[in-house]
């Protein structure tokens, strides 16, 4: 993780608002993920920080990806241009998971010709992938329960369990072949029951399908979801782990290939905020902070993604609880209205938030003619 040295230090250098990148931090991630979960192949979503060098750097270290748009499979697709031609077909089956259930049929044109693997939930999309993209492999996505997780998906994605086996069943008769099913127990899920309540419905599908005389399935997908160490409530990854291990051998046999696809825990705690005060104000009696970014930028989490990001300054102080605005003219553009802060910042001063790196630069915007905070990457 960045020390306050260095993130000072590129403040200086490239100005703020600054988004620092810590690619050491990606590396072990990945490295701890592959450790806790050794059956497990990462496909890191790319939605939740598409920057082209977190790509590459868990390219590099072995990574898959999963992404959910043209654009994000162009922009894992050129590292194959390096690899040798008799290994790029592969390639894209081994490395990308297109995993947005509903796809547009020019997106389906275009998946068609790398033969790529899709997820799919109903029998519209059926009918579509026959029409657009027949040489896909298919996953069907399994509606799960989300108890408990920061961001919900299932209201908009997954099949009924109900429904899922005569889904399976009405690809295959429409000459589709469905590898396997996936699911999303949702983003940033701390209630780990939702990984063994899916894995049992994921393997009660399976057992049906079998049953009901289709056996071309080997693969599960079991999504996102891990959660990110925003704070010490967060239960360790390790624990996890341990119990999607032993759910995921009672209930399938080696043979069935597993993949995840982690975004979050990949690169949350591997992004830093660096900030500077612009104003400085007492309303109602509360000390109030201006910084250079905010909401509508790289703090877009408080608003997508139902996220709070510790503001913390360099300087020491007395404290006191302070509101942190951004620094756009809109109301809704509050960071934090509990932040505890030293009362002797002034004009100029930095601050910074860690843990930032999921999701805030992804859907940062130029509201308000604010340009999103230049990015910088610590390589080390």
């Amino acid at each position: 993780m960045a020390t306050q040295a260095e993130l000072q230090k590129l403040a200086k250098e490239h100005g703020t608002p600054l988004f620092v990148v810590d690619h050491e931090e990606l590396r072990r991630n990945y490295a701890a993920f592959r450790k806790h979960l050794p059956r497990v192949q990462a496909y890191y979503a790319v939605k939740a920080n598409p920057d082209p060098e977190i790509i590459r750097t868990l390219f590099n270290a072995g990574a898959s990806f999963d992404v959910a748009s043209m654009p994000e499979f162009k922009l894992v697709h050129q590292h194959i241009k390096n690899l040798p031609a008799k290994e790029r077909q592969d390639w894209i089956w081994d490395k990308i998971i297109y995993a947005n259930p509903i796809k547009d049929e020019e997106t389906l044109r275009q998946l068609d010709r790398y033969k790529a693997l899709v997820t799919f939930d109903n029998a519209e999309e059926i009918e579509k992938i026959k029409r657009y993209a027949p040489h896909s492999g298919l996953a069907l996505r399994l509606k799960v329960p989300n108890t408990g997780a920061m961001v919900e998906l299932s209201s908009k994605c997954g099949a009924a369990p109900g429904e899922a086996v005569d889904l399976i069943l009405a690809a295959d008769r429409a000459g589709l072949t469905v590898d396997g099913i996936s699911f999303h127990v949702g983003s940033q899920t701390t209630n780990f029951e939702n990984f063994v309540q899916a894995i049992n419905l994921a393997a009660n599908v399976y057992q049906e399908v079998k049953d009901r005389g289709y056996h071309k399935m080997n693969l599960l997908d079991i999504g996102g979801g891990f959660p990110a160490p925003y704070d010490a409530t967060v239960r360790p990854f390790a624990e996890l782990a341990r119990t999607i291990n032993a759910e995921l051998d009672r209930l399938f046999p080696k043979e069935v290939e597993i993949l995840a696809e982690p975004g979050r825990f990949l690169v949350a705690t591997a992004g830093t905020s660096v900030c500077r005060i612009i104003g400085k104000a007492v309303r109602d009696g509360k000390l109030c902070y201006y910084i250079d970014d905010g909401v509508y930028n790289t703090f877009s989490g408080v608003i997508f993604d139902h996220c709070h990001y510790r503001i913390e300054s360099f300087k020491k102080g007395r404290k006191e609880i302070c509101t942190v605005f951004g620094p756009t003219c809109d109301a809704l553009d509050v960071i934090s209205m509990a932040e505890q802060l030293p009362t002797t910042l002034e004009r100029g001063d930095l601050v910074f938030s860690r843990n930032i790196g999921a999701y805030s630069i992804a859907s940062a915007t130029h509201f308000n003619g604010f340009d999103p905070a230049k990015v910088a990457h610590l390589h080390q």
